[in-house]
C-alpha cells in the first residue's frame, strides 16, 4: 500500500505542482490530491476538507501533507490535524523535487517517505553560477 500525499497550499500552487509532476512522471500519480486554500476560507471548512482528503488517501500506511509556507494558513491547518490522525506527517516548504521524491518513494513506510521527501526538497535547492 502506498503512502497518500496531500498537497495543501495557497491557490493555485498545489494544482500546478501536481500537474507538473504528472507531466514529468508520464501520468497522474496514484494516491495524491491537491487542496488549494483561499485565505478567507473559514478554518473549520479547511479542516473538514483536509480530513475528507486524508480519509480518501489513507490506505492504512498514512498520509504525508506537503504545505507551502510554515506559519501560513495551509501549514497551520495541517499541523492542527496531527493530533487527529495517528498516521499523518506534515512537511512545510514544498517544492517540485520534494513532491517528486514523495511520489517516487510512496511505496515505503511513512517515516522513510518523509525523510526522502525532505532530503529531495533540500537537495533540489541550489545556487547556480555561470561557468568561467
Amino acid at each position: 500500500m502506498r503512502i497518500g500525499v496531500l498537497l495543501m497550499t495557497h491557490r493555485p500552487l498545489a494544482g500546478d505542482l501536481l500537474r507538473i509532476a504528472s507531466e514529468i512522471l508520464g501520468g497522474a500519480p496514484p494516491g495524491v490530491e491537491a487542496l488549494e486554500v483561499i485565505n478567507d476560507t473559514p478554518r473549520e471548512t479547511l479542516v473538514a476538507d483536509a480530513l475528507r482528503c486524508i480519509e480518501r488517501l489513507d490506505q492504512g500506511n498514512g498520509v504525508l501533507i506537503l504545505t507551502d509556507l510554515y506559519g501560513a494558513t495551509p501549514a497551520n491547518v495541517a499541523v492542527a490535524l496531527l493530533d487527529r490522525h495517528p498516521r499523518l506527517r506534515v512537511l512545510a516548504g514544498v517544492n517540485l523535487p520534494m513532491l517528486l521524491r514523495a511520489l517516487n518513494y510512496a511505496d515505503l513506510d511513512l517515516d522513510t517517505v518523509v525523510d526522502k521527501a525532505l532530503q529531495g526538497g533540500r537537495d533540489g535547492a541550489c545556487a547556480c553560477q555561470a561557468r568561467q
